[in-house]
């Protein structure tokens, strides 16, 4: 009678130690759960259709680099400024900012982490672009004193700080021009110009190529450099996650179904906060505004 229960009190033992190692297998697998922010510099479908694979294969890789699941959920903010607000407050937990706007979020907090930077044919630089018309007489940029000019977005980098920069470098100040308005996206610069409702615009470069492409009568007078996009972690990210991120960022290349499902085909770059320091300065740029003592 001793032997049995001897025997059935390792068989419990044996039963709690089974159930103990599964509980903690499945605490340590248990689901990481994640947020995506963008915002709206082009319609949210358009967002959404754009980036929804590169996140489902990136999903995938940070779970097998990671050795749990890891599910990543989109969260589309419709203006610049709640999407900065998305990233400094927690609410998301990685974006993809526009260099402006990682400037604007780095100043409310500064505890964020660059993960990455968009490349561009290798490179960390692309362009604006200023566009009229394509039947439009101007072909310069000085010979817009006197016109209607449209920018995108008050906090867009190309949308407004170049642009202005560069209108102020060529000597033409706000107070230049017949009226100038903000229209929020890209898009909607380039399609306002084509259809004559401005003289002028300024808007991203894949933006003016991809509407050209589709038949919008726009041509290009002016090109100023500008900073890619970076992919930037809330202050507080588990610093595995974030290290995870940051290195499957910085080696997709052809390689591999990162880079394949990839919404630039461009992949990434490892990055400073340095790189953003032309957009600082022209975000400090006051020269635009400034009274015309010609006038």
């Amino acid at each position: 009678m001793t032997a049995q229960l001897f025997t059935r009190s390792q068989d419990v033992s044996r039963l709690l130690i089974f159930l103990i190692t599964a509980l903690l297998s499945f605490t340590s697998r248990a689901e990481i759960n994640l947020i995506f922010g963008l915002y709206t510099s082009d319609k949210p479908t358009t967002m959404v259709t754009k980036f929804r694979p590169f996140i489902n294969t990136l999903e995938a890789q940070m779970t097998h680099k990671l050795k749990q699941p890891v599910r990543i959920k989109m969260h589309i903010s419709s203006n610049y400024n709640d999407g900065v607000l998305a990233l400094t407050n927690g609410k998301v937990d990685f974006s993809r900012l526009g260099p402006a706007s990682y400037i604007t979020a780095k100043n409310l907090n500064a505890d964020l982490t660059l993960l990455a930077i968009e490349a561009k044919k290798g490179k960390k630089r692309f362009h604006g672009i200023i566009a009229v018309q394509t039947d439009s007489p101007i072909t310069k940029t000085e010979q817009l004193v006197g016109k209607r000019f449209a920018f995108g977005s008050e906090q867009s980098t190309i949308g407004r700080y170049l642009s202005q920069s560069y209108l102020a470098d060529h000597h033409v100040l706000a107070s230049d021009l017949a009226k100038y308005d903000y229209l929020n996206r890209h898009d909607a610069v380039g399609t306002s110009v084509a259809a004559g409702r401005y003289d002028a615009g300024a808007l991203k470069e894949g933006t003016f190529n991809k509407l050209r492409s589709k038949g919008v009568l726009l041509r290009e007078i002016a090109r100023f450099p500008n900073v890619t996009k970076p992919w930037v972690a809330k202050s507080g990210l588990d610093a595995d996650i974030a290290q995870a991120l940051s290195a499957l960022l910085i080696a997709s290349n052809e390689s591999n179904a990162l880079y394949k499902n990839s919404f630039s085909k461009n992949g990434f770059l490892a990055g400073d906060d340095s790189d953003y320091d032309i957009i600082r300065q022209s975000m400090n740029d006051k020269r635009f505004f400034a009274k015309n003592p010609t006038k």
